[in-house]
This record gives structure tokens, sequence and C-alpha cells, in this order.
């Protein structure tokens, strides 16, 4: 450990004593990243300049994709000796540790068949459930009551908040998976500040239905075309409170879905179509942020992106600026999705209100409609019986991570293979030669 410059105290033949370990300081993972970051880019590595945890690396032979969540590294590859190649490196500037095929990361579930990659988190579910007390509580066919009126001013308030906040803030990571999540999560925590008696038993109406089924999550199908399509809706002044819209949308890539959200507007619209607009405009955004994504992954998607909506008036603006009357109070940076159409990078359809799968995103759904929302969305439960229990786990994957990574890759999936890796105080071990995961960030 080199002395800090101008410090001149001590003889050239002692060392530092240590009072706390440098891995529990504030700054230590931030100059972990730092390290780590810089070896990649010095093995040959690029930066993504959209997402600054993903690094790529082209050669003439292989691509190879490195995704980095604290000390935690996913690895794909077309090349098993472009993987062999990183972990080498890698095992000469940390200790890491080959944890094998992906199948569970950060609370994160995955199962493989030929028909896609299911990512789904049962056991983080059950986890919530049993520390709630409800393991054995009777489920619901739906996480909200539709119609539902929660506010500010409904029920008594809670005296302790924390336990509302702790389950909220665990819910939210459950929406990694659970689409369906996201619009009851969007609508509690809103109340984080003071929750009451209401808006706790809403939540545990949410734990009823996630016992319902706790495996369900969501299939990326190995048939999915590269085609870029989104749905998007709004659900004008919901809010009771602040008479603020709810901006919904999903976006499918081929079948598989793979973004969505479900948030309040940040302005008070006149109107439903300027509600709608806007959210055109949070989902053009998105797709702009995916399309540059595709390109670090060397990703081609020449075609434009297909919007669904429902609403007539929303695209009418997008299409003819000449309304004037209706846009002039809009804010100009929202018009930013008519540059988008005239580039020629997304073009708008309307889709009838019934076949419209962003609801879900803005409102409680009948349960009949919001299973057949499922269907179409590719949302399943691989642990029911009409799912053919969990999908057999085969094939090729592999992972980099420093303190507990996995990742993976499937030949039957015609996508990269991956590999976990992390660097960890224990030495390196390799259990398959096509799987690997590496543990524990120490430099050495």
């Amino acid at each position: 450990m080199k002395r800090p410059p101008g410090y001149t105290k001590g003889q050239p033949d002692q060392v530092y004593k240590l009072h706390k370990s440098l891995y529990g300081l504030k700054q230590a993972s931030r100059q972990w990243y730092d390290k780590f970051s810089t070896s990649l880019v010095q093995f040959g590595f690029t930066q993504s300049k959209v997402d600054y945890s993903l690094f790529t690396l082209i050669t003439a032979t292989s691509f190879t994709a490195l995704l980095v969540y604290v000390d935690d590294i996913v690895v794909a590859s077309s090349s098993f000796d472009s993987i062999s190649i990183l972990k080498t490196f890698l095992n000469t500037h940390f200790r890491i540790k080959d944890i094998g095929t992906l199948r569970y990361f950060l609370g994160i579930e995955v199962a493989r068949s030929p028909k896609g990659i299911h990512l789904c988190q049962r056991k983080y579910t059950i986890d919530i459930l049993a520390d709630s007390g409800l393991l054995a509580c009777k489920p619901l066919k739906l996480p909200m009551d539709q119609n539902h009126k929660l506010s500010k001013s409904s029920g008594t308030p809670l005296s302790d908040p924390t336990p509302y906040r702790q389950l909220i803030g665990r819910l939210l990571y459950l929406t990694l998976t659970r689409s369906d999540l996201s619009y009851p999560n969007q609508v509690l925590s809103q109340f984080m500040d003071h929750p009451s008696s209401s808006h706790l038993a809403a939540a545990h109406k949410v734990l009823r239905y996630l016992k319902n089924a706790p495996g369900q999550g969501i299939l990326l199908s190995s048939t999915s075309s590269i085609h870029l399509k989104g749905y998007y809706d709004s659900d004008w002044a919901s809010c009771p409170d602040t008479q603020k819209s709810i901006t919904g949308f999903c976006i499918f890539l081929g079948h598989s879905l793979i973004s969505w959200r479900s948030k309040k507007q940040i302005v008070v619209s006149r109107s439903s179509a300027e509600a709608e607009y806007r959210a055109m405009v949070s989902i053009s955004t998105e797709l702009t942020w995916l399309r540059q994504l595709f390109k670090d992954l060397s990703i081609s998607h020449p075609q434009a992106a297909e919007l669904f909506c429902d609403n007539q008036a929303a695209l009418h603006i997008a299409a003819n600026p000449v309304f004037h009357e209706r846009t002039k109070y809009i804010e100009v940076d929202c018009h930013l999705v008519r540059d988008k159409i005239q580039e020629g990078s997304i073009k708008t359809a309307h889709v009838h209100t019934t076949s419209q799968l962003a609801d879900i995103f803005t409102k409680s759904l009948p349960s009949h409609v919001l299973y057949s929302h499922f269907s179409k969305m590719g949302i399943e439960n691989i642990y029911s019986p009409s799912c053919g229990g969990v999908l057999e786990q085969h094939g090729i994957s592999h992972s980099l991570s420093p303190d507990h990574v996995d990742a993976a890759a499937d030949d039957s999936i015609k996508g990269p293979d991956m590999q976990s890796h992390s660097p960890s105080s224990e030495s390196a071990s390799y259990n398959k030669p096509s799987v690997n995961l590496l543990n524990s960030p120490s430099h050495r």
C-alpha cells in the first residue's frame, strides 16, 4: 500500500496498520469499480455510454458482453475461447471463483428450455410472505380492488411506518420480473411518507395476490424476432390527491416483454389526449435508449419501432403539427415524438381498447381481462400444472462476478454463451468448462 502524497511519518521498512477494513469504507465500492473498469478497458473492452455497467468486446471472431453490478458480473460471449481468456486475465488481477451455470442471480431465478428463458423471483416472493406472516394466507386473484380510491387522507395513520416502507421497498424489487405489480406498487409507494391502515391493508392484498402464483415471471421467447413494438396508455386525472394522470407502457422485442413502466406524470394534463401524448413521449424516450443499447450489443434494428395507442386524438397530434390550439400549452420537449416519426425511428398505429396491453400499468382490471393480457405478454407461472412444471434446464451458460455472481446462455435460445465470475478471497475453482463464476473482489 503506497503512502499518500506528502505523508512522511514512519520508516521506509514499516507497514500500515488498518483500523478499519478498506472494503467497509464508503469509497470502497467506487475504488473497486474504478480498478475493475480500468482493467477491462486495458484488456480491450469498450464501456457503453448508455449503460455504464455494460462493457463489450468485439473481435474478428467473437463478441463478448460483460455486465457488472457492484462486484457481481455476468458475461456473455459467442466464443468459449474468449470467455476462457477473459477468466485467465481476471484471475491475474483478482481472486475469482467460478460459481457455475446461471440459475439464481441477485434474487432472480432462471429456467431454460427450447421455448426460451424464464425469469422469476419465487424464493424472494416466498421470503416476503414468510417475513410478513402471510405464508398461509388465502390467495387472491387480483392485486388491487377495482375502482379503488386510495388517498393520503384515507385510513388511520400508522404509529410506526417502518414496516410499511420496508414492505413496499421489497415489492418494488419484485417488479424486475413481475410487471403485474408495477401499477399496485406505483400507487402504494406514493404513501411512503405518511402510510395509514388503509394503505397497509392494500399492501397485504398484494401479498395475498402473490400467494396465488409466487413463481410467476416472464418468458423470453427463443423464437422472438428482432423487432421493437410498444403499447402505451394513460389514466387521465386518476390521482385523487393531485389530479395527475398515470403513464403506463410496455415494450416487446418480438414476442418477449423486455421493458415496462407505471408512473405518475409530473404535471397535470388538461385533457385525456394530452395525457396520452405525454405517455407517448415517455415510451419514445425508452425506445430511443433501447436502440442505442442495441448498437452497443451489435444488434441491427433498421426498421421503425411500432407504437400502439387507443386514443385517436393523441395519434393525430403526433402526426399533424397543425393542431396548435390543442398543443400550444404542451412543453416543447414533448414534441420530440414528431421528430422520431419524421426520421423513421418510430411509427404509430391504433389499437382497440380491448387489445390495449398497457392497461395493466394504469388501472386495476377485472380478473378475466388481466389474465388474458398475461397470456399475450408472455407472463407465465412455470410451477403451475398447465405449464408442465419447471422448465428443463439444459444448455450452456457462464457468469463472472466479484462476490457471488451467476450468468447463463443457451444454445437452444440461439443466443450468446453466458458466464459469471466474481473476484474473491478464494482461489478460482472451475467445476465446468462451460459455466463459470468469479466471487468477491480481492485485488492482488
